[in-house]
């Protein structure tokens, strides 16, 4: 089921990102919430985004669904900023916000544990490491299950 739901979000990062790039922007994140069956695309840009910027990324978005159709049924699609808890989806990420609190959930476990709270090092060597409880974790990017910006108040 994750590998399915995986395929699907890699599917439409691959139609989202051309369109979102075009108008000036970056997909930070794809998710699809079944119960609400809600579609919600996450875009960031060099100064951030306003609600001007999604609504002429949705407009764009939805007019390329409408041809491609992606998605079966009806959803709700949503573009929005993704906020002071960014996630951390790509190896980049982990570059461009080294320094900063991050919490993290390992697919596999990691010294007997999946959740890990702690300040990015950085990626070296395609690896993601992070020091957490005055511990120095050196995780394989492909068993990072999920990971989201702290923020620092």
């Amino acid at each position: 089921m994750v590998m399915e739901k995986h395929i699907q979000t890699d599917r439409l990062r691959a139609l989202v990102e051309p369109v979102v790039a075009h108008l000036g922007f970056e997909v930070v994140d794809i998710e699809f919430v079944s119960g609400q069956k809600t579609l919600r695309i996450y875009i960031d840009g060099p100064q951030g985004i306003d609600v001007d910027d999604c609504a002429r990324v949705s407009r764009q978005v939805s007019a390329l669904f409408d041809v491609e159709d992606p998605v079966p049924g009806q959803y709700t699609l949503e573009i929005s900023s993704p906020g002071l808890d960014r996630p951390l989806a790509r190896p980049s990420d982990f570059e461009r916000f080294a320094g900063s609190q991050i919490k993290l959930k390992t697919a596999l476990p990691v010294d007997g544990r999946r959740n890990f709270r702690g300040r990015l090092v950085g990626l070296v060597d395609g690896r993601v490491v992070l020091e957490a409880d005055e511990t120095r974790y050196d995780l394989a990017f492909d068993n990072i299950e999920k990971a989201r910006l702290v923020p620092e108040l």
